[in-house]
């Protein structure tokens, strides 16, 4: 079964082509321009797509040496999104759908998130077993997930406000770094004194997660040092980045700690943008080890928005029996 993934989600426009799950290709074209803006700005993301989703789908389709005839079923994200950014990839595919007369499968962004660690570079590639946990952690999700299979997922904790991924952001632009901030903050914290400073933590019952306190205390800590020196930020900024990051972490590992212990369950996942993140993906390694748990980390390639995981997920949906109208609209929000 060969699948075409089409991912245009946010800022970055990806195609990928699958066959059996085994990864034939895999294209993504970045949008540099939104470092300007310290931030991605919808519409130079919807015009990017425009300019690079007919390229990127056929580059795709070149590498993984195969016609687009022999294309089985089309999957795309549905959202959630930039509306903008996913009327393009929904639109595009359609299209193509309608031209070669195959079947289109509707993905859920973030069960493409979680989802792909089950894209196989060879035969020999090892996939978690269900149940799984996953930390699904990126700008604008925090969640820990129960997986019960490709198609049963269910959210035991999520945040309440900002994201890990946007408190990294956000912290890193009153640094005056730029944007994304999250993989700079990683940089220095390699540098830096990770118990230089501290910053508040949320006290929140469950398994929720909340970043809005540390990212106040963040700012109220350069504000008050600024008062007393103009160079603080420049004199410790990888300090700062070891301390943010170190207390990030720490908040990510004791919710997602205490769902494993209480779940029982012996294989756990990370996921999404800011699992790229050195320090996240060494906390949840040394945490698995120690406890005899089953870890899986991804590849980098495979955690920023990637159309890999996207046909991954519509391969598992298209396998299901399950397609798309073509008159489904894409949506812009959703829970899992």
């Amino acid at each position: 079964m060969i699948i075409l993934g089409i991912e245009s989600s946010c800022d970055d426009t990806s195609a990928a082509v699958i066959k059996d799950c085994i990864l034939l290709s895999n294209v993504i074209a970045s949008q540099r321009v939104h470092e300007a803006y310290g931030g991605v700005v919808p519409e130079l993301a919807s015009r990017a797509h425009q300019q690079n989703i007919v390229p990127v789908v056929s580059e795709a389709i070149r590498q993984a040496g195969i016609d687009k005839k022999d294309i089985d079923a089309i999957a795309f994200t549905r959202g959630p999104g930039l509306p903008g950014s996913l009327h393009v990839g929904t639109a595009f595919s359609k299209g193509l759908a309608l031209a070669l007369n195959i079947p289109l499968v509707d993905v859920n962004h973030l069960h493409g998130h979680v989802l792909a660690h089950f894209i196989k570079e060879d035969e020999n590639t090892v996939v978690p077993e269900f149940p799984f946990l996953c930390l699904l952690i990126s700008g604008g999700n925090s969640q820990i997930i129960k997986v019960n299979s490709p198609y049963d997922m269910e959210i035991m904790g999520q945040t309440i406000d900002d994201a890990a991924g946007e408190a990294f952001d956000k912290c890193a632009k009153v640094m005056g770094l730029p944007y994304p901030g999250g993989p700079i903050i990683d940089q220095l914290a390699h540098e830096g004194d990770p118990k230089r400073f501290k910053f508040s933590r949320p006290h929140i019952e469950g398994y929720n997660y909340s970043f809005s306190g540390l990212k106040t205390s963040f700012l109220y800590t350069l504000r008050d040092q600024l008062k007393l020196n103009p160079n603080f930020i420049e004199e410790n900024k990888a300090s700062l980045a070891a301390s943010l990051q170190k207390t990030i972490i720490d908040i990510l590992m004791d919710k997602f700690g205490k769902a494993i212990k209480d779940t029982g369950i012996k294989t756990v996942a990370i996921a999404g943008g800011v699992s790229a993140n050195s320090g996240v993906r060494e906390a949840v390694q040394q945490y698995c080890e120690r406890r005899g748990i089953k870890a899986f980390i991804p590849k980098r390639l495979f955690t920023t928005d990637n159309a890999a995981m996207i046909a991954v997920a519509g391969y598992f949906k298209f396998k299901n029996g399950e397609t798309c109208d073509i008159t489904a609209p894409p949506f812009a929000r959703v829970v899992i």
